[in-house]
């Protein structure tokens, strides 16, 4: 037997309030995708393992098949969908990734964008193996990650030249 009870969940995702109620036992990956219709966030493994449900949860990145959803609660959460700025133009890490051919078959590429844009938050101008270090919970079957790499290096060095 289901249980039908239901807690209220509150949180920013994507610069705007939302508000609806959920399992207590939910996982932010599910409100997300099921729910709320950000469905970007993917799901690969379940577990936490392969990084394609990787969100920013107060600018931190976390795995959201494992985040449990009440956990959001007040927190501003960021999709890969929240990236692009007020104009509809891609951000800085999205037009990296597509530049250098970062995508590929495009599964693990939202869960990819948002390590990469966590780990510029914290280091704006990584080595190759800091860029390396900071994707090392997301996995990639096609690339063979030189294209990432290359990506999350042009990411860094657009970056740069945006800031005031």
């Amino acid at each position: 037997m289901r249980s039908t009870m239901r807690a209220e969940l509150r949180f920013t995702l994507n610069g705007a309030a939302v508000e609806t109620m959920v399992r207590p036992q939910a996982r932010l990956l599910d409100v997300l995708r099921d729910t709320l219709g950000a469905t970007g966030t993917k799901e690969g493994c379940g577990e936490g393992e392969c990084g394609a449900c990787t969100v920013l949860v107060d600018g931190r990145a976390v795995a959201s098949c494992l985040f449990p959803a009440l956990e959001a609660e007040g927190k501003t959460v960021l999709t890969v969908e929240g990236l692009r700025n007020a104009s509809g133009e891609l951000s800085v890490v999205q037009r990296a990734f597509v530049d250098k051919g970062g995508t590929q078959c495009g599964f693990c590429t939202p869960g990819m964008v948002m390590a990469t844009t966590a780990l510029l938050q914290e280091n704006p101008s990584p080595s190759d193996d800091e860029i390396r270090a900071g994707l090392v919970g997301n996995l990639c079957r096609c690339t063979g990650y030189v294209q990432i790499v290359d990506a999350v290096k042009q990411a860094a060095e657009l970056a740069a030249k945006e800031r005031p």
